[in-house]
């Protein structure tokens, strides 16, 4: 199944009966493929992969999915923004943009439509992997076969566990039947069938690191059933109101893990290892894919879309900067004051350019002012002392604040220039506007700071995370302190992972996404930041599939 997502052509999919609570909530737009001879079983599975990175059947736009906007409708950009623009890592510029405001100030409601996009993205590719599951059923035992269908049933786990992890409960179905409607399953049950799913399956997959080359990069392996496993576990308190706590689980997943990847650490062209796991070419740099443990397959000719990796370079730049990687800087996607703090604890001490560059300023004039000023990418990191501080704070496309009084656009914000669409090794990119970068979905980062984590909440000592923490600090070429404390541990997960898509989910296992206990910039939709009621720990179910299946029950508060 050599790079299949990227070179089999994608069979016209979907079919009725989806596993949201009725077909014509997804307003699918598609063949069905049991009447059709047009599709196959490995067309099937092609599509089940590409749905993590693609939003339809042409791309970037044309003939998509789920008929709404389709650049909204993707895997990844779905799920980021419920994961954070609604936290302390970001806010979308464009205030004006449906339901933004509603995401920003974490006042959301069961109407909201980025709330339903990502409802039905997931219900989707669950749908397709239940087809898939349900037509390969005789050939089950069939070795080949067996393999692919334990990869499927990792990635309906995966969707499931998003489920879990955002709204608290799925509509659940495991077969591909359109009379019936799914039912509900919430809370410990569904955690429970997720850990029991994984346990099955786990064996059947290819051993942990198999794909880990080029030959096979973004397929599914042990080791991602191992992560996603320890993932489940860590959160288990979460996600059962506090009846499980399987943390020496989550230990003993990760330490399946150690050794069979590793972190990207040597410096390539001026480029860290940290940064080389973000860029165009960390599908071809051998050191970035050793720490990939399952990518979301991009590319600029084969893979246009407005949902995945584009999102990522697109949404974090504008016009005007230097480095871009892209002819298209969307100008959306800025960094809240509460993410800078995470690498300055004084503002002050952040690089700020403060002097406009001339309006005629070509790419090379913007970076000799800016190492002239010292506001270069290169000085924040060295001001911070944490290589993974990538923050753009020059004069390129204006000049920037770090604190703001309203979100009054883009430059409100320091730039997050993490996503990088350059390659390494100084070559061009496949496509101007379209990035290549992989979207490290797992990697192996996460092995460190869950055990850590786990470990600490098994003893209560905070010092049992320390051995763990420091092997990423050291990576950033960052100081582990003395005393590592929980509110270290949660800034950690920050600094690690920002902008990748968990930060909502890392805030509430730490009790303080809602509530007063942290408060960061515009939470509750004022400067200052203000408390928000328990409720919205977890999403609402959106109001139409409430509607369109009576097995479906609103969520508290609701």
């Amino acid at each position: 199944m050599k790079h299949i997502f990227l070179k089999t052509v994608l069979a016209a999919l979907l079919m009725g009966g989806a596993t949201t609570s009725c077909v014509n909530d997804l307003n699918i737009s598609s063949i069905d493929p049991q009447s059709s001879s047009s599709y196959g079983d490995m067309e099937l599975l092609a599509k089940i992969y590409s749905t993590l990175g693609l939003t339809g059947q042409r791309g970037p736009a044309g003939n998509g999915d789920i008929s709404s906007d389709e650049g909204e409708s993707g895997f990844y950009r779905t799920t980021f923004n419920l994961q954070e623009l609604c936290t302390d890592e970001c806010a979308w510029a464009w205030q004006t943009d449906a339901d933004i405001p509603q995401i920003t100030n974490i006042e959301w409601t069961s109407s909201s439509p980025r709330v339903q996009w990502a409802f039905q993205r997931l219900a989707f590719d669950v749908t397709l992997c239940n087809f898939y599951l349900t037509n390969t059923e005789d050939k089950a035992e069939d070795p080949q076969y067996k393999l692919y269908r334990a990869e499927v049933r990792f990635l309906r786990a995966l969707h499931l566990w998003y489920f879990l992890d955002l709204w608290g409960k799925a509509p659940f179905k495991t077969t591909y039947d359109i009379y019936e409607l799914p039912v509900e399953k919430a809370g410990k049950d569904l955690y429970d069938w997720i850990d029991k799913e994984l346990t099955e399956i786990e064996p059947q997959m290819a051993e942990v690191g198999e794909f880990n080359n080029t030959a096979n990069f973004g397929r599914a392996d042990r080791g991602a059933a191992y992560m996603l496993h320890a993932r489940l576990a860590l959160n288990s308190e979460v996600y059962t109101n506090g009846t499980v706590k399987d943390y020496q689980k989550a230990i003993d997943y990760c330490d399946l893990l150690e050794g069979k990847y590793e972190l990207s650490k040597a410096d390539k062209n001026g480029y860290t290892g940290y940064e080389q796991v973000f860029m165009a070419d960390n599908d071809e740099n051998p050191q970035a894919m050793k720490e990939i443990i399952l990518p979301i397959r991009q590319d600029g000719v084969k893979t246009k879309c407005y949902s995945g990796a584009n999102y990522l370079v697109s949404s974090t730049r504008i016009t005007g900067m230097p480095y871009m990687g892209t002819n298209n800087g969307w100008s959306s996607n800025f960094a809240r004051a509460a993410l800078v703090k995470k690498f300055f604890s004084n503002l002050d001490d952040c690089p700020l350019a403060t002097e406009k560059a001339p309006d005629n300023a070509t790419e090379a004039d913007i970076i000799a002012l800016d190492e002239a000023a010292g506001t270069t990418t290169k000085d924040v990191q060295r001001k911070a002392n944490d290589d993974r501080a990538l923050f753009y704070s020059g004069c390129g496309g204006g000049l920037r604040s770090i604190e703001f009084e309203q979100i009054a656009g883009f430059n409100s914000g320091l730039s997050i220039v993490k996503w990088s669409n350059i390659r390494t090794d100084g070559a061009p990119t496949s496509h101007v506007e379209f990035p290549d970068v992989d979207i490290p979905l797992i990697r192996y980062a996460e092995m460190f700071l869950t055990r850590a984590e786990a470990k600490f909440r098994l003893s209560g000592d905070p010092q049992q995370a320390r051995a763990d923490i420091e092997v990423l600090r050291s990576r950033a070429g960052a100081s582990t302190p003395a005393t590592i404390t929980e509110q270290f541990i949660i800034d950690e997960w920050c600094r690690e992972f920002y902008m990748e898509g968990r930060r909502r989910s890392d805030l509430n296992r730490f009790g303080l996404f809602t509530g007063d206990k942290y408060i960061w910039d515009f939470k509750g939709g004022v400067a200052e930041g203000k408390s928000v009621a328990d409720y919205f720990k977890v999403y609402p179910i959106p109001a139409d599939d409430i509607r369109g299946n009576e097995n479906l029950n609103q969520n508290e508060g609701y």
